[in-house]
């Protein structure tokens, strides 16, 4: 029995010191190998300004190319102001119509003057029966008040010639060709405003800015959307990046433009990149997930851009890179003359 109870100590013992044996003297992780994942920079696209989302023409995970349709935004406030402006440009441009018609139209002119022969001719009437009561008037062969009656009709027709003559002295006024200029400035302004109203209805309706990936969507139609509001995420492949992440010891193999190799679960064979950023400070710490060893240390944070923009990585795939030696450049041939 006691012999027994010997043996299981002992076996005890054999047992933590085998445990301690495999945690202390377990091979680590080479040196030369950097745990991360694969990142993206989103381009966030929202509308110029804010109202009710009108239509969705795409959803998350689609591949749309440049210059597919996104989304469209309601304008029921623009659409007002473009009948505004348009009743804006119609009214001037009627005035315009209006001022050289009455400037260049030999009609009227003519009508003036067929006017004012008419007015003289009624003038030569009134003042030869004007003068004929003036003349029997001390003879006793009319009335006094005849004679004031052919006075005021006298009066009338000079008031009319008078009228009539200026009626085609405004009509041939340079003055007009003022008027005409202003009317054709308001017609330019009118349609400068119609313009810019149009731009704004055309940009509520947002296309890709470049090929990518529809990563997320934050606004359904229906929703209202603030100016400048993100509605959906655009992932170009171009703004993938692999982020890794260096302890201090390795910082200094570093440097921008170093080029590291990637590998994967999906990614088939490895990938090569080169460090595009590193961080000045150490601020960041590896996610648990990947690092669960170290994640109380310090690291510093290493983006490096894949060489191969056609790779459509997912975001957050873990990965594992090793950073290759510097290039060394190829001796150059110098010919020594004799």
């Amino acid at each position: 029995m006691k012999n027994s109870a010997r043996l299981v100590a002992l076996l005890a013992v054999v047992l933590v010191l085998g445990w301690a044996s495999t945690r202390i003297f377990a091979p680590g992780k080479p040196l030369d190998l950097f745990e991360g994942y694969v990142e993206g920079d989103l381009a966030l696209i929202g509308p110029i300004e804010g109202e009710r989302l009108l239509r969705l023409a795409v959803e998350p995970g689609a591949q749309v190319k440049k210059g597919d349709a996104l989304f469209t935004v309601a304008t029921p406030v623009l659409d007002a102001q473009r009948a505004e402006a348009q009743a804006r440009v119609d009214q001037s441009q009627a005035n315009l119509e209006n001022l050289k018609a009455a400037l260049n139209r030999p009609e009227q002119v003519a009508v003036l003057k067929a006017t004012l022969a008419r007015t003289e001719a009624s003038l030569v009437l009134s003042q030869t029966d004007y003068d004929r009561q003036v003349y029997l008037l001390p003879k006793g062969a009319t009335t006094a008040a005849a004679r004031d009656q052919a006075k005021f009709a006298l009066d009338r027709d000079k008031a009319a010639v008078n009228e009539a003559q200026r009626q085609i002295d405004a009509a041939l006024l340079p003055s007009r060709n003022q008027e005409i200029s202003a009317a054709e400035a308001a017609i330019i302004q009118s349609q400068a405003q119609m313009q810019e109203i149009e731009t704004r209805i055309r940009r509520q309706s947002v296309f890709a800015p470049d090929d990518g990936i529809i990563q997320d969507v934050y606004f359904w139609p229906g929703e209202m959307v603030g100016a400048g509001q993100p509605v959906l995420a655009l992932l170009p492949p171009q703004n993938r990046k692999i982020r890794i992440y260096v302890s201090e010891t390795q910082l200094s193999r570093f440097s921008l433009g170093s080029k590291i190799t990637v590998s994967c679960d999906a990614c088939g064979k490895e990938l090569d990149a080169r460090v595009i950023y590193i961080s000045s400070q150490a601020e960041f710490t590896p996610p648990v997930i990947f690092s669960l060893q170290e994640r109380g240390k310090l690291v510093f944070r290493v983006d490096a851009r894949p060489d191969d923009n056609n790779l459509r990585l997912p975001l957050g795939l873990p990965i594992s890179a090793k950073l290759l030696p510097p290039e060394t450049p190829k001796p150059v041939a110098v010919e020594i003359g004799r």
